[in-house]
């Protein structure tokens, strides 16, 4: 199971590859994570925002977790496991199963559509930590409609099975209100933000955009945990133009086609109602393959 203080650098929320009329295509997912782990990188998440989470069932994970790990063989790299839903039952029970079939840990999201009061989240959170398997918080208002208080987060925080928080709330005011109470890790899920998190006392991040230039993802996290800030802001610098680009239209759908465009993936097809990405900005994400 991962531990608090292994929840630092780089981990790559896995896309998830379909065939053209919709099924899983394992074929590209088994060497999609092979190629990942040619390098360097703390971590795998795996049926995470980036894996298209809303249009995968359940079993579909359960079978990408098993392929990640005959793919892992000997390496000790950790796999984390989205399991959260705006039902707690569910996320128990998925979390349970996680750490049945292999995770890790499991990210949690804060339970959206709902809206419930931060008491009834705190208590979600609650019921999770309790399941065994090492629980990451997280938060992203964007997409749950939720923004959680500093309060509610740091007592989310002091739960004894939350290892630490994925924050993606858009800014840097959570971190910031944390402050000295942030005693677990916090990873960025926001990959514009990356370098002024780890900034912030950040240990790494979460990075949708590091499945493209992986290694120089990893490179900023090295050189702020060396305390080189002036180096990881340079490389980070690099990195700013293709963050913009992947974020131009709805998260994967620009990434998928930039890897399939590489022949990381047979295909760039997405699940409804998420679609594929522009004529307009498929010209401005050609500018990488020739770089």
């Amino acid at each position: 199971m991962l531990s608090q203080a292994e929840l630092k650098g780089i981990y790559v929320p896995v896309v998830t590859p379909f065939l053209p009329d919709g099924e899983l295509d394992l074929v590209s997912y088994e060497r999609y994570v092979k190629h990942l782990l040619e390098f360097e990188i703390d971590g795998l998440v795996v049926g995470g925002t980036t894996g298209e989470s809303p249009t995968i069932s359940w079993e579909e994970v359960v079978e990408l977790v098993s392929i990640t790990r005959d793919a892992l063989g000997a390496r000790s790299v950790p796999i984390v496991v989205g399991t959260g839903t705006n039902s707690t039952a569910d996320t128990v029970r998925r979390t349970e199963m996680a750490g049945r079939i292999g995770a890790d840990a499991a990210l949690v999201v804060t339970p959206y559509y709902s809206r419930p009061s931060e008491a009834g989240i705190l208590e979600h959170y609650r019921r999770a930590s309790r399941t065994g398997v090492p629980v990451i918080a997280y938060e992203i208002p964007s997409r749950t409609g939720i923004r959680l208080s500093a309060e509610t987060m740091r007592a989310i925080l002091e739960l004894d099975g939350v290892i630490g928080l994925k924050d993606s709330s858009g800014s840097l005011t959570l971190l910031q209100e944390l402050g000295s109470f942030a005693t677990k890790p916090v990873l960025c899920g926001d990959d514009a933000l990356l370098y002024d998190m780890l900034r912030l006392g950040a240990s790494g991040g979460i990075s949708a955009s590091a499945n493209v230039c992986t290694r120089n993802f990893i490179e900023v996290c090295r050189q702020a945990a060396a305390g080189n800030y002036p180096a990881a802001s340079r490389v980070f610098d690099g990195l700013r133009p293709l963050i913009d680009d992947l974020f131009r239209e709805p998260n994967p759908a620009p990434l998928k086609w930039l890897l399939a465009r590489q022949d990381l993936l047979a295909a760039d097809a997405v699940r409804l109602p998420m679609s594929q990405i522009t004529s307009a900005l498929q010209q401005r994400l050609s500018r990488y393959l020739v770089e």
